[in-house]
């Protein structure tokens, strides 16, 4: 029977995902923790997606599904949220699926230690080619306990440095403080950063997990990191705003360690954008590609972050140099063979993204 009061509620918008939708629900009812809720939107789907999800609904009360027209992944997740009565609330995306122990370890972790926020490690599953060959990379940071404001502040570099910080899907949030804080998910796309980054902006008692549980999958073509964005370089400079922001706010933009992740957050995602512009569905011409490169290198936001950044691989430290040298024609070349690698061989692609 469904609890009157859950510990925790699921939140997983849907659309699309015939495919993958019924692994990622059954990986929440295999769980070792029974005394939760999930709230599954169907966002409009075209396929078979939410008739998946009724004939699951209809053989276990935890499962709640709703059908919308399509609004987008923040508008299903909102709607969930709404209605979500949990104590704590967790996201996970429909393509995705979750260790049994999740769930379990995630929540005893939160009541031992009074926590707002709990953070667990994750993997990144890269499929590529025929049946289920994929690499797997783990994201964590070492187990730990922050009791105040000061200690979680001075030590998130690390957690943003593993990508613990960025997605919603590897966290146990407190529902009482989004409610109280009035959060919700943005209607942009990577709506799932700004989320996380209001919640954390003045939270009080954070818990670290190492092992990791969730599975993120990288695997279809059409998801979203996959697509050409016309926006994606106003976008980034936006994220960097919003960093910037936030350590501003957290009185640690004089912090060395803290300012060096933030600038060569900033610089890794810029040779994002320029593989963005390369990529052949970009609508752009030659010459207007490379006047869009030379704006992005020769910025200043480029420039202060191309010199305090420290590249963790010689890999890295070389694809940096057209832009340090503001050398257009050299960050264009750059662009198009990485984004030849990535359209054309996903799992070299996956390790040399894992390893730079």
């Amino acid at each position: 029977m469904t609890p009157r009061m859950p510990k925790i509620s699921v939140i997983m918008p849907a659309y699309n995902v015939d495919g993958y939708v019924r692994r990622a629900v059954e990986s929440l009812q295999h769980q070792t923790f029974e005394n939760f809720e999930l709230l599954v939107v169907d966002d409009g789907s075209t396929d078979r997606t939410g008739q998946i999800l009724d004939s699951i609904a209809d053989r276990d009360i935890r499962v709640n599904v709703y059908h919308l027209q399509n609004g987008g992944a923040p508008a299903a997740r909102n709607y969930a949220l709404d209605r979500a009565r949990g104590r704590y609330v967790m996201f996970m995306d429909a393509d995705d699926w979750a260790e049994p122990h999740m769930l379990q370890d995630m929540l005893s972790f939160a009541e031992r230690n009074s926590l707002e926020l709990v953070v667990a490690g994750f993997y990144i599953d890269t499929y590529y080619g025929k049946a289920d060959e994929h690499t797997t990379e783990v994201k964590a940071c070492a187990d730990a306990v922050y009791h105040t404001q000061e200690e979680f502040r001075a030590a998130a570099f690390r957690l943003f440095d593993e990508n613990q910080l960025y997605p919603p899907w590897n966290k146990l949030f407190l529902r009482s403080r989004i409610e109280d804080l009035h959060i919700r998910f943005r209607p942009t796309f990577w709506d799932d950063f700004p989320f996380v980054l209001d919640y954390v902006r003045d939270v009080q008692r954070v818990g670290v997990i190492s092992q990791p549980y969730y599975h993120f999958i990288r695997q279809r073509s059409e998801s979203e990191t996959a697509r050409w964005r016309p926006d994606m370089y106003a976008k980034r400079e936006e994220e960097h705003t919003w960093m910037l922001d936030l350590y501003k706010h957290w009185g640690l933009l004089g912090d060395a360690a803290s300012n060096e992740m933030i600038q060569r957050r900033y610089i890794e995602r810029l040779i994002g954008c320029i593989e963005n512009v390369c990529n052949p569905k970009c609508q752009l011409s030659e010459k207007d590609k490379c006047r869009q490169i030379e704006e992005m290198i020769t910025s200043q936001r480029a420039q202060v972050a191309v010199v305090t950044a420290r590249p963790r691989s010689k890999m890295m430290a070389a694809m940096l140099m057209p832009i340090k040298q503001k050398n257009v024609a050299l960050a264009y070349q750059e662009g198009k063979f990485i984004s030849f690698v990535k359209r054309h061989n996903t799992k070299m692609f996956a390790t040399l993204k894992a390893n730079r």
